[in-house]
């Protein structure tokens, strides 16, 4: 399937002689632009309700979300082979970044993870979100497809840096999404499935090694809570208990708007960032999630559908990687709150409140966008 989706080089020779269209014109994919609006219009609305009805709060992430529209529509703009050109510089910068971190980061809640710079703090690990799969489709895009054993051993080492750096703040969860959004490049790239089930078993391997050497102790418990969160109601376990009672209350219909008892008390703690999801399961019931589950499913299918009819393998593949990277944000986010996955930190995309996440994700959409709309040329 992922040597389909790289090799595929669709008949664009009628749309050489087909007049461009007012939304080609300004690089801007209609469809993905409504689905993106109702989404954040979404978002704001549960986050008024989650941040304890907060205007301020929403205020300030409807300002983040008009910049990040703004930074959207800007990045549509960039022609995708001065994209290609720049992923290698963009790559060096943001891995300078990550190592600058613990040299003159600013720390908050035990890590390390901001840079501040004339008075604005920014997180380096969100940027490489995009520099990560930007860098791999760019060092894929110039060689034959599928990869040979040295170039897939070059490309996860591209992948292993930013994430190690990142680990090491440590910000599991940032650098998972890291490491997700490189292997997916790879895995569209075509690399071979004995290579896959290879890294799986190496993985299991490894697993025991990695609880001992490499895990933090909350790490560790944030494993040990998933899988018995009551051995400690009133601690580690008080989360996922928390928000476990907020899906399960809100039924189908839910609770109603602003009236959720688990939030609106504060039993819910991250209510805002981290565990949004269970306030809109509490007020909105099953159906709101369903609503919610279908506006990303739509976005995830068009961002696929514009990664397959790109011109060129750099487009197919940054395209597919951004795509699959914001689903397992998705999955993430809505299996730790659920209590499937452990808790690691990972936002809500685009619901949850979050200035750095937003203009970043929102960028990555825009990247999506001049894929989309790039002329039709031939690929050489």
């Amino acid at each position: 399937m992922s040597q389909d989706f790289v090799r595929q080089m669709p008949d664009r020779s009628s749309d050489l002689a087909r007049p461009m269209g007012f939304w080609q014109r300004v690089h801007i994919d209609p469809l993905m632009l409504i689905l993106l609006l109702m989404l954040t219009a979404f978002g704001l609305a549960v986050l008024y309700s989650a941040a304890g009805q907060s205007a301020g709060t929403m205020m300030r992430q409807g300002r983040f979300l008009i910049i990040a529209y703004i930074g959207m529509l800007v990045v549509a703009q960039l022609d995708v082979e001065r994209i290609k050109r720049l992923a290698p510089l963009a790559y060096l910068v943001g891995i300078a970044l990550l190592i600058a971190v613990p040299l003159v980061g600013v720390g908050a809640k035990g890590a390390q993870r901001w840079l501040s710079l004339g008075g604005f703090r920014f997180q380096p690990s969100e940027v490489m979100k995009l520099v990560v799969p930007m860098a791999v489709a760019w060092y894929f895009a110039g060689r034959a497809l599928p990869p040979r054993v040295e170039h897939i051993i070059a490309s996860l080492i591209m992948i292993a840096v930013p994430t190690l750096l990142i680990a090491r703040q440590p910000d599991l969860g940032t650098s998972i999404l890291i490491a997700a959004s490189g292997l997916f490049a790879l895995f569209l790239a075509g690399i071979g499935w004995r290579f896959i089930f290879g890294a799986a078993g190496l993985l299991v391997i490894s697993a025991y090694p990695m609880w001992q050497l490499v895990l933090h102790d909350y790490q560790k418990t944030r494993i040990l809570t998933l899988l018995n969160p009551e051995s400690d109601k009133l601690g580690a376990g008080w989360n996922i208990i928390q928000s476990k009672t907020a899906i399960g209350s809100g039924g189908w219909d839910g609770k109603g708007w602003l009236n959720g008892t688990q939030s609106q008390l504060d039993f819910l703690p991250e209510s805002h960032t981290d565990f949004i999801i269970a306030v809109l399961a509490e007020e909105w019931g099953l159906q709101g999630v369903i609503a919610l589950l279908l506006i990303y499913l739509a976005i995830i299918i068009r961002g696929l559908w514009i990664g397959m009819n790109a011109q060129h393998s750099f487009g197919r593949l940054l395209a597919g990687s951004i795509t699959l990277t914001f689903f397992v944000y998705v999955f993430v986010n809505m299996g730790m709150v659920s209590g499937l996955l452990p808790v690691v930190g990972v936002p809500l995309p685009l619901v949850s409140q979050g200035g750095t996440s937003l203009v970043t994700l929102l960028a990555g959409f825009g990247l999506l966008m001049a894929i989309s709309t790039e002329k039709r040329m031939m690929e050489q």
